[in-house]
Parts: C-alpha cells; sequence; structure tokens
C-alpha cells in the first residue's frame, strides 16, 4: 500500500492518467488513508490529479467529504464491481491549505513543539506489551548519528523544543552519546528501563551525558510482582539499581508506569514507593497499554484517538511512538524533511477539526 506513482509521473488508471496514485488498500479515511493521499496532496501542483484507489467501501461516502472540507474537487468515480474497489480522481484546488487556517488548539501539544526518535529497536527485554515489538532478537534499525544531526537540526530550525530519545533500550544504541549530542539546545529525555548502564562503555556513556538530560525509567509497579511479570525476572530489582546510580551520578529522574488496567491500590503504592526514593510527584507518569505492538489487549489507537505525537524512525515517520508497527499510523517513508512531516500532520488535524466544527460524520475508524 501507497503511493504507486512517483511525483511528475503519469499514471493510467480506469479514470485516466493521474500525477500521483494512491493505493490504500483496504485502509479508511479515519487510519492510514487520510495520511497518504494529505502527504500525496502536499506534493501536487494546482490543478493536478491525484488518484486514490480502495478497497474500502466507507471510502465512498468519506473521501468526497474530506475533498469538500479541504476544497479539492473530486472529477471521477469508478468501481470495479458492486463490492470494489473503488478508483477516484480527485483535482488538487488552488485555495489555501485549511492547515493555514487557525483552529482551537485547546489542551493539545502545538505540531512542532516537540519531537520523538527511535533510536534503535533492539532491546535487553521484551516486554509482553512493548508497542514496538523490541526484544533482543529485533532487528536493530538503529538512527545513524548523521541521520540524528539532519533531524534534529531541521527540528530546532522550525522553533522544535523537546526530543525524546526511546527504543528499543537506548543503552544498546553504541552512538548513544553523539545522538543525544546531536540534539544539544533541545531538552532531551532518553526512555530507559536502566538495566545496563552500570557498567562498561554504557557507563562511560552515562557519565558523559551532559546533566541537563533527563533519563525517564520504566517502573511499573511497587513491588516485583507485577513489574517483573511484564517484563521479566529480575527487572525491578535492576531498573531501582540503575535509578538509584543515575540519581547519584546528578541526573534528573522520571519513572513511567505502563498498566493494562489501572489498579488504585497498586497505583497509590508505587506512588509512595517512588515517594520514598525522592521522586517528584511532577515526574511521575501513569500510562494505559496501547492495542499495538506485542500488546495483545489494550487501548485501540488511531488518528482519531491520538493526539499526534510526530515519531521518526531510521526508516520513516510516523503519527505517534506507539503506533511504529501500525502501517495506517505511518506519515512517510523517511524521517526527512521534518517540515513535510510535520505538515501533513497539521493538514489532518485542520480536517478533523473543520469536520468537528461543521458537525461532519467523516473519517470514521472501521
Amino acid at each position: 500500500m501507497g503511493e504507486s506513482a512517483g511525483l511528475g509521473e503519469q499514471s493510467v488508471t480506469p479514470l485516466g492518467e493521474v500525477a500521483v496514485l494512491v493505493d490504500g488498500g483496504d485502509m479508511d479515511c479515519g487510519s492510514g488513508l487520510l495520511l497518504l493521499i494529505t502527504r500525496a496532496m502536499r506534493r501536487l501542483q494546482t490543478g493536478q490529479l491525484l488518484g486514490v484507489r480502495s478497497a474500502e467501501a466507507s471510502v465512498v461516502t468519506d473521501l468526497p467529504v474530506w475533498a469538500d472540507l479541504v476544497g479539492h474537487q473530486v472529477t471521477a468515480e469508478v468501481a470495479e464491481s458492486i463490492e470494489g474497489p473503488w478508483w477516484f480522481s480527485v483535482r488538487k484546488a488552488g485555495a489555501a491549505p485549511l492547515s493555514s487556517t487557525v483552529f482551537s488548539q485547546g489542551d493539545r501539544t502545538p505540531v512542532g513543539h516537540r519531537l520523538w526518535a527511535y533510536t534503535n529497536f533492539d532491546c535487553n527485554l521484551a516486554c509482553l506489551y512493548c508497542c514496538a515489538e523490541s526484544s533482543p532478537k529485533t532487528d536493530r534499525r538503529r538512527l545513524a548519528p548523521q541521520v540524528a544531526r539532519d533531524v534534529f537540526a531541521e527540528f530546532a530550525a522550525l522553533g522544535g523544543r523537546e526530543l525524546f530519545l526511546t527504543g528499543g533500550e537506548p543503552f544498546m544504541h553504541p552512538d548513544l552519546g553523539d545522538l543525544v549530542e546531536a540534539g544539544e539546545g533541545l531538552e532531551r529525555t532518553i526512555l530507559t528501563n536502566a538495566m545496563i548502564f552500570a557498567r562498561g562503555s554504557r557507563r562511560q556513556t552515562l557519565e558523559a551525558l551532559d546533566r541537563s538530560v533527563v533519563l525517564q525509567v520504566s517502573l511499573d509497579s511497587a513491588t516485583p510482582d507485577l513489574h517483573d511479570r511484564q517484563r521479566g525476572y529480575g527487572s525491578w530489582s535492576r531498573a531501582l539499581d540503575g535509578i538509584t546510580l543515575a540519581r547519584s551520578l546528578g541526573f534528573r529522574i522520571r519513572v513511567a508506569a505502563t498498566l493494562f488496567d489501572e489498579d488504585p491500590a497498586g497505583v497509590e503504592a508505587l506512588h509512595r514507593r517512588l515517594d520514598a526514593e525522592g521522586i517528584a510527584r511532577e515526574d511521575r507518569v501513569i500510562r494505559p497499554v496501547a492495542h499495538e505492538g506485542f500488546a495483545g489487549a489494550g487501548i485501540h489507537v488511531s488518528i482519531d484517538s491520538l493526539e499526534p505525537e510526530p515519531t521518526i524512525t531510521a526508516d520513516g515517520a510516523w503519527w505517534h511512538p506507539v503506533a511504529v508497527t501500525n502501517p495506517h499510523l505511518r506519515i512517510a517513508d523517511a524521517p526527512l524533511p521534518l517540515a513535510e512531516v510535520f505538515g501533513v500532520v497539521r493538514d489532518t488535524l485542520a480536517v478533523q477539526d473543520a469536520a468537528a466544527a461543521t458537525g461532519r460524520e467523516v473519517f470514521r475508524c472501521a
């Protein structure tokens, strides 16, 4: 699925020639198709035709609504059979995009303020709910330092502020220090299980980090039972040892707990434990499991239910860090240019906001 013709190329479809053809497969407009057509339209010139092929019946209703909201024109529609697939041609309008219109942000983090980067995907653990499907056997997919420098420089130039480095386990990346240094001037946070930086070259990497870098450590419970059940035997005690070490070296520590079901008694016990460890209340995060990656249960996520947190990996860009194994939430096939990634997100949000403002039911999740 994806763009099956490059820009400037002509593709012959049942509708005639189009500048770019997007094959959405069985994606609906409430998932990956909206991201695909938004990215494709940003690359077209006014008056050019976008071709869209879809095997999802809801697109027959939703695509014209999207075009109407944005100001484009559906010029033709052809069905191969009564059950599809369907083909559409859409002419790009010359009007300013919806994202130039000011919509209320509410509590939404402004797009371009925060960026997530997966440093790598291999990990010393194989947590049963890992959204990234990380494990010791996972393909490393390491972010190259030069790519990181280019991405982070563009992010800063665009006014970016917060950079979160995640994985996998970032301390398994041999060039983690270079990646962190590439983000100098940004508010940098590394997400880690805190288990492997006590000695050797990883200890050297840790000690060499600027103390303005925050370490966010995963700790799911006040006692080993739940944490070790979710993350592996012995991981709880080693995480606590890592927290103690990092704090002794002068690092600010955040603690994040990931829970399938939020048990009030368990959460309160965790807070008491963190009080004893001296972790400030504002440095604690309780988050639910997303039904992504290894997780067999959890919260269903989509562009409708997830506030965007643009995320880059070595081989793409995504709507949110919990969705990097979900092809429906992939924004681009490369992390650069970052301006285009942010532009797709802003355009998508503008369509969602416009639909909500006009009471239109559009972009439903199947």
